[in-house]
């Protein structure tokens, strides 16, 4: 495997599968929302009524995620007529792409993982029994849906721009990983505050952003793109034949 595989794919792969295994297996969901967003006898949870979770953070976020999503949607759209968009347009489309199957890739994890947020649990005040990330959920409980974290994996999503800045300036590759895990740590952190998600909900999501943008990123260049390499290559070829048989073209 090489150094690229092994640290975008390997190395995040083990300790996504180490940490959701450690938290499965001790229970440590419930633990780290009694002991940092759940306060039973203050009135429950840290910001389920919060303005800057529910509001800022929450609705104000996701806006902030889809204008973005449509900023750079509508100059990949303009890339095709405007020159000096062109050059960008294959980093464009890869973004667009990143972030709509990030969404809907969480979005129909959530339809199927029948599994509980944390305010419905009876540990928090709620009206359901918890049931363990990986355990047996009885058939008589009602149907949930709220793994993985839908909101965070929308800021998550962003980590695309790691690999895009990686193409177009390596040296500040960073600065869009920076980007994609800030506004998503950020999100998960307001969500799990007001009790709609445990710690494994947004590292899954977390999971699912990197991954989706690292498959994208490996698909190759389409297939047009080549051909008219290999035509460009052949006709150089060619010419090059002809001035050294002295005809002309």
């Amino acid at each position: 495997m090489s150094p690229f595989w092994r640290a975008h794919l390997l190395w995040p792969l083990a300790a996504y599968l180490a940490a959701m295994g450690l938290l499965a297996g001790m229970h440590l969901d419930v633990a780290i929302a009694q002991r940092w967003f759940f306060d039973a006898a203050g009135g429950g949870w840290l910001a389920r009524g919060a303005f800057w979770a529910g509001d800022l953070v929450h609705t104000g976020g996701g806006l902030l995620v889809r204008a973005i999503g449509l900023v750079a949607l509508a100059a990949w759209l303009a890339s095709w007529r405007v020159a000096r968009l062109a050059p960008y347009r294959r980093a464009l489309g890869y973004f667009v792409l990143a972030l709509a199957v990030t969404n809907g890739l969480t979005g129909l994890l959530k339809r199927i993982t029948n599994i509980d947020c944390p305010w419905d649990l009876e540990p928090f005040g709620g009206r359901f029994p918890y049931v363990g990330l990986f355990a047996d959920r009885p058939d008589a409980l009602r149907h949930a849906a709220c793994f993985p974290g839908a909101h965070s994996a929308s800021g998550f999503a962003l980590v695309a721009l790691y690999f895009v800045l990686r193409d177009l300036d390596r040296g500040r590759a960073w600065i869009g990983l920076a980007v994609g895990l800030g506004l998503g740590t950020l999100f998960a952190f307001a969500q799990e505050a007001r009790g709609a998600h445990f710690l494994s909900h947004d590292l899954t999501s977390a999971a699912i952003a990197w991954f989706t943008s690292l498959a994208l990123h490996a698909l190759p260049p389409d297939r047009g793109r080549n051909l008219n390499a290999t035509r460009g290559r052949g006709n150089s070829a060619s010419a090059a034949r002809r001035m050294r048989g002295g005809t002309s073209p």
